[in-house]
């Protein structure tokens, strides 16, 4: 199960989310194992039975001016009883301030509590997001991945078929790389897969026979980008002349990766071949079938339909004596 400290949690959003930390430091070292977020309003009024404590707990107006509507006694008991709960961590909102017995009672449990100055509604939108990347479902892979006209194309195949060598050719030709050698893949959201390098091969390229170059440093800094959608799956194979390839373009694979499909080819390489142009062609082409053009598609209607007017005028001219 994927889980995040709250220490790092802290140290990414203390400016991002204006979070100021009210208690001790003990509690940083909790886990976060939700990315959900959870307001326990019903928590403090004594509704325990379905209380989401393994959440992040959002404190707004509304909780905190009914906990200021308590006397301290009545107060300090909601609070023994919520805090008995493993709770990740907590968070008021509002620039409110933060009860003194609350927190005491989270120091002697090592519980965090933060205070932000950013509203209720900002915070979670704010925070939400920042989860949803964290407990993204990420997916690592051996291949190339390159912003070819604004499409995300990646490429796969076996190790030396030349995925490096096309990628530097298409970034010297003004397109952009983004990963190379290992790819992760993040699931964003439905139907949405970004591709990205790790930290430490971030737009450096192994070259067979030159070696480590960096990307960035040769041709600048309009050659890369940090992230890209993964648009179109391009595998690299040795070209087989016993095997029968794909012409026409009409029967349309798909690969699944984290749930999500992504259009596939299977493109054959030779020496002379020239991958870079067709890779080109491939970008542009799936940007017509975005807009509702399919070359294929086109072609096989017109082809019917001439087909069709062919054996119209055939069937009159058999029957024509004149």
């Amino acid at each position: 199960m994927e889980t995040l400290e709250v220490g790092l949690f802290y140290k990414d959003n203390e400016h991002r989310l204006n979070l100021e930390i009210v208690t001790t430091r003990e509690g940083l070292r909790r886990k976060i194992t939700q990315k959900n977020l959870h307001r326990p309003g019903l928590a403090l009024a004594g509704f325990l039975e379905l209380f989401t404590f393994d959440r992040i707990q959002i404190l707004g107006n509304t909780e905190m001016t009914y906990l200021r509507s308590l006397d301290e006694k009545t107060r300090l008991e909601k609070f023994q009883k919520v805090f008995e709960f493993d709770i990740p961590c907590m968070i008021v909102t509002d620039s409110n301030d933060v009860f003194p017995e609350m927190i005491e009672m989270a120091n002697e449990k090592k519980l965090a509590i933060f205070k932000s100055a950013c509203s209720t509604t900002v915070l979670i939108h704010l925070l939400s997001d920042y989860l949803d990347d964290k407990f993204a479902p990420k997916e690592t892979l051996h291949g190339t991945l390159v912003d070819v006209y604004g499409t995300g194309v990646l490429f796969t195949g076996r190790s030396g078929i030349g995925k490096s060598e096309i990628a530097l050719d298409l970034v010297e030709r003004g397109h952009r790389l983004v990963a190379d050698d290992v790819v992760i893949l993040t699931k964003k959201a439905e139907g949405i897969l970004i591709g990205s390098g790790p930290e430490m091969l971030k737009h450096f390229m192994e070259i067979r026979g030159v070696g480590i170059i960096d990307v960035r440093q040769i041709f600048g800094v309009r050659a890369i980008r940090l992230q890209k959608r993964v648009e179109v799956l391009v595998e690299l194979i040795e070209w087989n002349p016993d095997e029968d390839y794909d012409r026409t373009g009409l029967d349309e694979q798909e690969r699944d990766f984290l749930s999500v499909k992504i259009p596939y080819l299977k493109l054959p390489v030779y020496p002379g071949k020239n991958i870079t142009v067709i890779a080109e062609v491939i970008a542009l082409n799936l940007h017509l079938k975005v807009y509702g053009y399919h070359p294929a598609r086109v072609f096989n209607s017109r082809l019917m339909h001439s087909m069709a007017n062919k054996k119209i005028a055939t069937n009159y001219l058999d029957k024509d004596y004149e």
